[in-house]
């Protein structure tokens, strides 16, 4: 059993190292190097996009990043995905969903008909494009760099 004066050397010396190893690593996830983000990528045309998602409330529906809605696609990484399903024509399928003046409905679910006009379409695809490419540790991915896929992932997506 622990003495009165131990205990409290015990906790203030535990309390003190759990501070320094927080405090470290909080300035390695600070560091340049550690940055997994692309804002040097963000342009207006990707600003534009955001707020185009945000005034029309997709992630009431959709995630992006993993947060938002579960009843529609994770979009984080939607172009890679319908460029493999598609042969590299995933943001004319998007730009055609989104400038569509019927509603879209895939697997039937109905997405709402939002008829943009094709520069609002563009910003939205430029947006989808820079979120893309944000380096998530693998988060969201289906199809790798070298557009290998294992066969099981590969059934799910052409079903």
């Amino acid at each position: 059993m622990l003495s009165k004066k131990q205990a409290r050397a015990f906790f203030l010396g535990g309390t003190l190292v759990t501070f320094l190893i927080f405090i470290g690593l909080t300035v390695y996830s600070l560091s340049g190097e550690q940055d997994q983000t692309n804002e040097e990528n963000l342009t207006a045309e990707v600003v534009r996009g955001k707020e185009i998602w945000e005034t029309n409330n997709c992630m009431g529906c959709h995630t992006l990043l993993g947060e938002g809605g579960y009843y529609a696609p994770e979009l984080t990484k939607v172009i890679d995905r319908l460029n493999f399903k598609y042969n590299d024509n995933g943001e004319e399928v998007i730009k055609g969903i989104l400038m569509s003046k019927v509603p879209w409905q895939p697997n039937g679910r109905q997405m709402v008909a939002y008829g943009m006009t094709e520069g609002e379409a563009k910003d939205v695809i430029a947006f989808f494009k820079w979120i893309g490419e944000i380096d998530l540790n693998g988060f969201g991915e289906v199809v790798g760099v070298d557009r290998k896929i294992s066969p099981l992932a590969k059934d799910k997506i052409n079903n």
